[in-house]
């Protein structure tokens, strides 16, 4: 049985029908893949504390944790771990997106996500299909 990784992301929509995708720096498991922006729970860290958390440390934004909306999850076995990660909707937020850990950022318009689905970590896929729906 793989270790379980509690992770958490959210699809960040600017209004006009765009979703933040993030690139994963050269250091990390799964280099220049996109990805929702998030990261890991700490130890008794709630999903909604960990995503605000998150969002401040990799892109400089202050999300409240009241515009956190639910959307979906992903449940997924790599090689090295078993995901699972809630989705959140957010839409409102403080700041510039500003990335603070090396990474590139793209807006995608939501209509567009399909086409990032073998540019994506697995757990990935059906998160782009389901916000691309939205």
């Amino acid at each position: 049985m793989p270790k379980i990784l509690h992770c958490v992301a959210a699809a960040i929509d600017d209004g006009e029908g765009n979703i933040l995708l993030g690139q994963r720096p050269a250091d990390k498991i799964y280099p220049g893949l996109f990805e929702f922006p998030g990261g890991k729970l700490e130890p008794n860290e709630t999903p909604e504390d960990a995503l605000v958390r998150e969002l401040e440390e990799e892109l400089a934004i202050k999300v409240d944790k009241s515009c956190l909306k639910p959307l979906t999850f992903a449940s997924f076995t790599y090689p090295e771990f078993h995901l699972v990660m809630p989705l959140y909707h957010v839409t409102k937020w403080e700041g510039k997106v500003d990335p603070q850990e090396n990474q590139d950022v793209v807006w995608v318009k939501r209509d567009e996500l399909n086409t990032y689905a073998d540019k994506v970590p697995g757990a990935n896929i059906p998160l782009l299909k389901f916000v691309g729906k939205l």
